[in-house]
């Protein structure tokens, strides 16, 4: 149940709680009753009674037989004690009280509060029969038993109205209640529904991240192989090479170390993304900007990084598909305007990478989209140990800023 409603509870019908909070009963047993429903039940058995009261104090022995009258009473006693029978058997007590209230004038109350919660909690085929006869017998009710101080046909009329009105009562607190039943329902499956999205663009982006470092991993493995390959086949070969083939197999190894401890750190998290091919990196941002510009987007790269080759290969690739989806995001939603690439950082102080375009000029088409392109980079960024950030900017346009993470060089 909401926590809006978890401390109202005793506010609301039983009905509703258990459709709310389905474990508030157990199952196959009834919901029990809230304070709420104790105090609606006691009005109705209240109000059956001083009806039941007002129709006997207007029968006297002089216009009633003494055993018609016992009977009467009787019976509506019975029929007042029966109201709070009404939530278990609503269509059971309606059916009972059409003879009870053809017999009896004290059961009139009882017979009211039945056909309202035949009409709260029945569908309209239930109301549109039981409350039907109930009126139709109403004219052979007061032919057999005259009001004395009314008209037959004024006692008729306000008869039928009463019980029109208390049925049409009862269909609208039920009509009230589906609503709330139908709406919390969406609420249910469009929460639902979102919760799923963004999970499949997280397990998506986490799976195009661990592919690609799979086929990082797969190269320093082979580069290690082939090197140690060379020590063992020339073990007489130079020092300087020894030494230095030497350093390429230290260095690598620490390398696929790093992207080993990254690809558990995507298993970790979730699942393991895609790419089945040499996957780009830093260097390949001018390529992607010239691509841009042959499409007809005005783009202009400012790249201020220190040693752009020194740049992590993991690190290169995550600013690569920042700045893809961002100049994607601007063509779609900007379309004319200048977009702008910022790149800058320094080993030690982390890569910074921005992409951001102005407020397009004049009507631009909307154009759907779900957010999950966003949503796989915010992840990305994460999974690379940085942080991504996206908004509107104050003279309307849009920006997309990264910070990456960029250890300083080994000694």
């Amino acid at each position: 149940m909401a926590p809006a409603f978890e401390g109202r509870r005793w506010l609301f019908p039983s009905a509703l709680v258990h459709a709310l909070d389905p474990d508030a009963g157990r199952p196959g047993r009834r919901p029990r009753r809230t304070a709420r429903d104790w105090l609606v039940d006691f009005s109705c058995f209240f109000l059956a009674g001083v009806v039941g009261l007002l129709a006997a104090d207007s029968m006297t022995p002089e216009n009633t037989p003494r055993a018609l009258l016992v009977v009467d009473q009787w019976l509506g006693a019975l029929s007042c004690a029966a109201v709070w029978l009404r939530r278990r058997w609503p269509v059971g007590l309606a059916i009972a009280m059409l003879p009870a209230n053809l017999v009896s004038a004290t059961a009139g109350g009882a017979g009211l509060v039945a056909f309202f919660t035949l009409a709260v909690h029945r569908p309209f085929r239930y109301v549109a029969w039981i409350g039907g006869i109930s009126i139709a017998v109403i004219p052979l009710f007061f032919w057999l038993r005259p009001e004395p101080d009314l008209p037959y046909p004024v006692a008729v009329a306000f008869t039928v109205l009463l019980s029109v009105c208390v049925i049409g009562w009862g269909m609208l607190v039920r009509s009230k209640r589906q609503l709330m039943f139908s709406l919390r329902d969406r609420a249910r499956r469009a929460e639902t529904e979102a919760h799923l999205r963004a999970e499949q663009a997280q397990r998506l982006a986490r799976e195009a991240i661990a592919r690609e470092m799979h086929d990082v991993l797969a190269h320093r493995l082979t580069l290690l192989s082939v090197h140690a390959g060379a020590l063992e086949f020339r073990p007489d070969a130079p020092r300087e090479e020894v030494a230095r083939a030497a350093g390429v197999i230290r260095e690598s190894a620490h390398e696929a170390l790093q992207d080993l401890r990254e690809i558990i750190g995507v298993l970790r998290a979730g699942e393991p993304d895609d790419a089945g091919r040499p996957q780009p990196t830093l260097a390949a941002l001018d390529a992607l900007v010239a691509e841009s510009r042959e499409a007809g987007t005005k783009v202009t790269l400012d790249v201020r990084v220190t040693d752009p080759a020194a740049v992590p290969a993991s690190v290169g690739r995550t600013a690569y598909r920042i700045a893809q989806e961002g100049l994607t995001n601007a063509r779609k939603h900007a379309p004319g305007a200048e977009v702008t690439v910022s790149v800058t950082g320094a080993p030690g102080d982390g890569l910074t990478l921005s992409v951001r375009n102005p407020a397009p000029e004049g009507d631009v088409p909307h154009v759907p989209g779900s957010g999950q392109g966003l949503i796989g980079l915010t992840e990305r960024a994460s999974l690379a140990g940085g942080r991504l950030e996206h908004g509107a900017r104050p003279d309307g346009g849009f920006e997309v800023r990264a910070w990456l993470p960029w250890g300083a060089p080994r000694p």
